[in-house]
């Protein structure tokens, strides 16, 4: 990476014609007085202000600069963030590829001793001037003459240094240093939250392209693991395919039994790494990326599919289903559905076999509220709200859970508008509450 200061010029910048640069302020007529001098400050500001990009605003900065002071060339550095290194943000005079590659050492050269003295520097003839950094296989003599250095502080920090130079010999007054500190003072401001906002903006586009492809990798992995899930499967059923015994006993009961004990907890265990493929795709996207579809949902008539699908995940514990009133309720049937098997599931999941869950709902306020019930270990109400936060775990005697479910209902309920909480079981269990709007009461 190169090294300049600011007073070099290597080729011309390439950036185009005048009709192409961002419209500069006016130029005053030398030994203006302090009237027009203040309505340049003011257009400047005003042109600053209405830049639509990032680059447009250092365009403008080095463009209005130039013109102002009467210069060839403006230059403007920005301190990196390590404070180490000072790096050309802006030019109409270097080439345009040296932006944000060329760099000053803090503290050396006219651009590092501005920003680390805080005060302007005026040099009359560069070439008389040790302390210039000239560039590496450039000959900038026959570009910079004279050079006019000042720094840009905000908030009692340097943040860079504005630089003009001109191609003839020059002496420049107080009155040019007073003008383009003036500049400086005025813009350092702007530049500097110009620069947080596209820094913020690059990191935002990072994160997003971050999270796109990390959504994108676990989608393609999860879903590659369904195929061979569903090989295993087919091989242990195969595997535990006996002869039926027809009028006879089995010779070997006690390994008969082994034997489908095995492949009951082996098909369990297959379950299992369905359910945590389901769980890692739902943390990916929990909510999708379309509105939700909602329209009038009949709660009883989707309460009991919902139970009948889930037969064989019920199974161990005693369902009872509350019938109350018909209601109707406004909702995404998808999701609904999805939110109201991930409660069962995590139902079934805590709370021991051979105990009841519970399933009900009422009326309140134009609310239905529904309820779904266990007689598990129950919720500590320091936990009822971190269980739902996404991969927060509450390790019991009974399960372990992944941390996905409880988030990812939750997330689907307010994507209808809805409510998701938990409070205390009448039995001692946990009672999660999902409320949604009324569409009818019949």
């Amino acid at each position: 990476m190169p090294t300049l200061d600011d007073g070099s010029r290597a080729a011309p910048s390439g950036r185009g014609g005048p009709d192409e640069r961002a419209p500069a302020p006016p130029v005053p007529a030398p030994g203006g007085d302090a009237a027009s001098e203040l309505r340049l400050l003011h257009e400047f500001l005003r042109l600053a202000t209405t830049a639509r990009t990032w680059e447009e605003l250092l365009e403008i900065v080095v463009n209005g600069t130039r013109d102002a002071l009467r210069a060839d060339v403006t230059s403007l550095y920005l301190l990196d963030r390590d404070g180490l290194n000072l790096r050309l943000a802006a030019t109409n005079g270097l080439d345009s590829y040296q932006i944000g590659r060329a760099i000053v050492p803090f503290g050396e050269g006219i651009t590092g001793r501005v920003a680390a003295m805080r005060q302007p520097i005026r040099i009359p003839d560069v070439r008389e001037d040790d302390r210039f950094l000239w560039v590496r296989g450039i000959d900038q003599r026959r570009f910079v003459h004279s050079m006019l250095s000042v720094p840009l502080t905000w908030r009692d920090q340097v943040v860079g240094v504005l630089n003009v130079q001109t191609e003839t010999h020059r002496e420049f007054g107080e009155a040019d240093v007073a003008q383009l500190s003036a500049i400086a003072d005025l813009l350092a401001g702007i530049v500097e939250k110009g620069r947080l906002q596209a820094e913020a903006e690059a990191q935002v586009e990072q994160l997003v392209a971050l999270d796109r492809a990390r959504s994108e990798l676990i989608a393609l992995v999860t879903h590659e693991l369904r195929t061979p899930l569903a090989v295993v499967r087919a091989y242990t059923d195969l595997l535990a395919d006996e002869p039926q015994l027809v009028d006879r006993s089995s010779r070997d009961p006690k390994r008969r039994a082994t034997r489908a004990a095995w492949h009951a907890g082996t098909l369990e265990q297959i379950e299992r790494l369905d359910r945590l493929v389901d769980s890692i795709l739902t943390s990916v996207r929990v909510v999708p990326d379309q509105p939700p579809l909602l329209e009038t949902v009949d709660l009883a008539a989707l309460v009991g599919d919902i139970t009948d699908e889930l037969t064989p995940l019920l199974g161990r514990h005693r369902t009872t289903l509350l019938r109350s009133r018909r209601l109707h309720v406004v909702a995404d049937p998808a999701r609904l559905r999805q939110v109201l098997e991930h409660l069962l599931e995590n139902a079934v999941k805590y709370a021991p076999p051979d105990t009841r869950v519970e399933i009900g709902w009422r009326l309140v306020e134009g609310v239905v509220q529904i309820g779904i019930e266990d007689e598990g270990p129950g919720i500590p109400p320091e936990w009822r709200e971190r269980i739902f936060e996404p991969y927060a775990r509450r390790e019991t005697s009974t399960a372990r859970g992944s941390g996905i479910g409880l988030y990812a209902a939750r997330r689907l309920a307010e994507s209808m508008k809805g409510r998701l909480w938990c409070e205390p079981g009448g039995s001692g269990g946990a009672r999660f509450v999902l409320a949604l709007p009324a569409a009818v009461a019949v």
